[in-house]
């Protein structure tokens, strides 16, 4: 299992101000949900319910056409790719929907540029792993005295791969990569990304489908929450509140919540600030839905804001504009970051990355942040279906930070499209 952006961020930067307490209240010592120990949410809440029927899992001929096509990826790279090596995590579940938790143990995929991929399985776990299998994979396992490494390397060599080279997945453990390399010595090793991060990085219609709907919920949740703001409450406590309403739509989420100065930290402080008249209200990070992320920030106010919270407001909002309209196929990644950058910096927010401290965007999808990243200098080039964060912001130390963050997608021509509803109309309004 990976260690999410959101769960960092949640312990980090909040551990100490009681929002992780906070949420782990909602517990009983089994870890079970405990509602009822709670107080009641606020009635803005009430409107939520599950999605239902609206959500489509992805189906076990999605998950084959993805292995074909990374079969195609392996065979048209320069140089070409023998086989993948895939171990737990994000890549494992995109292929072959498995999802593991990263022991020390080695379980992976061998996914030849040629036939049948084949996985290898501490024995112990070989029933609990064929119980995820959506299609017969061969299964092959070793027992807790045998080297794993010695069986993937057989099960290469079998598949006529003695030499050659093998593709190894970017967040592999290095113990898992060196004990392959150590048995299968004639083979070389690279970085698998361009076959794994090629293949997730454009989006289908149905992977799409589930982003917007992530989107949409993490919208009607800050909706309910900005609806409930009270003067005194703490940010722990609207961070509780919006975790318990992901529940009530049958949701796993998260959100970091930052009031006043405490939101000059894009990613937040120790401190657990207590809201105040005249505060900025941010809330940031979203929900899954089948495995699909979703993040989304949005900045209100509580009160009336002050006029430089309004006019920085109504720059970020331009910025979001311009970076909209510079993601479009065929340009380069960096330069949606030095459209969306030039507004803030224009209208006296710089120079550079002095009050915009962080790049326009990164990939979404499987993963909160994934390949490619909307950066200064990435030339990658932008493709139909990619998406992305776009996400500029306003931070002023000691004194108030702003950022609204809505996922797009690259469409076939023109402008990218919006997976969020829209954008925020107002700071009064900030969801709509």
């Amino acid at each position: 299992m990976n260690i999410s952006r959101r769960q960092l961020f949640k312990t980090a930067s909040m551990a100490s101000a009681g929002a992780v307490a906070s949420a782990f209240s909602a517990r009983g010592p089994d870890g079970m949900a405990r509602e009822e120990q709670l107080p009641p949410l606020p009635p803005a809440f009430d409107k939520l319910k599950p999605l239902g029927d609206r959500v489509k899992p992805i189906s076990k001929e999605e998950f084959k056409a993805r292995i074909a096509q990374a079969q195609k990826r392996m065979a048209e790279a320069k140089p070409r790719f023998d086989a993948l090596y895939i171990t737990p995590g994000t890549s494992l579940e995109y292929f072959a929907r498995i999802r593991w938790w990263p022991s020390e143990r080695l379980l992976a995929l061998l996914l030849p540029r040629q036939g049948e991929a084949v996985l290898i399985c501490p024995a112990f776990e070989e029933a609990r792993l064929r119980q995820q299998l959506l299609w017969p994979i061969e299964v092959r396992a070793w027992q807790e005295d045998e080297s794993p490494y010695a069986l993937a390397a057989k099960s290469l060599a079998e598949r006529g791969i003695r030499t050659g080279t093998v593709g190894i997945e970017e967040t592999t453990r290095f113990m898992f990569f060196d004990g392959l390399r150590q048995a299968a010595p004639g083979l070389f090793y690279r970085s698998a990304t361009p076959v794994t991060a090629g293949c997730r990085a454009q989006k289908s219609s149905h992977e799409l489908e589930l982003m917007r709907l992530a989107c949409e919920a993490t919208c009607d949740v800050y909706r309910a929450a900005f609806a409930s703001l009270r003067e005194g409450m703490k940010q722990s406590e609207l961070a509780d509140m919006i975790v318990r309403g992901y529940k009530r739509m049958a949701l796993e989420g998260d959100v970091f919540v930052l009031f006043g100065p405490a939101a000059a930290f894009p990613h937040g402080t120790r401190e657990d600030r207590a809201l105040r008249e005249g505060d900025a209200v941010l809330m940031d990070d979203g929900t899954s839905i089948e495995g699909y992320q979703s993040d989304v920030t949005r900045t209100g106010v509580f009160g009336k804001p002050s006029a430089d919270i309004a006019r920085a407001f109504e720059i970020v909002r331009r910025a979001q504009d311009a970076a909209l309209a510079a993601a479009v196929a065929g340009h380069e990644c960096g330069s949606v970051d030095d459209a969306a950058r030039k507004v803030i910096v224009d209208a006296g927010y710089g120079p550079g990355y002095k009050y915009f401290p962080h790049r326009i965007g990164h990939g979404i999808g499987m993963d909160g942040h994934e390949w490619p990243y909307l950066v200064r200098g990435n030339r990658t080039i932008l493709k139909p279906g990619m998406t992305f964060s776009n996400e500029p912001g306003i931070y002023v130390p000691g004194e108030f930070g702003l950022r609204l963050e809505d996922d797009m997608v690259i469409s076939e021509t023109g402008a990218a499209t919006l997976l969020t509803p829209g954008f925020a109309p107002s700071l009064e309004n900030p969801v709509g």
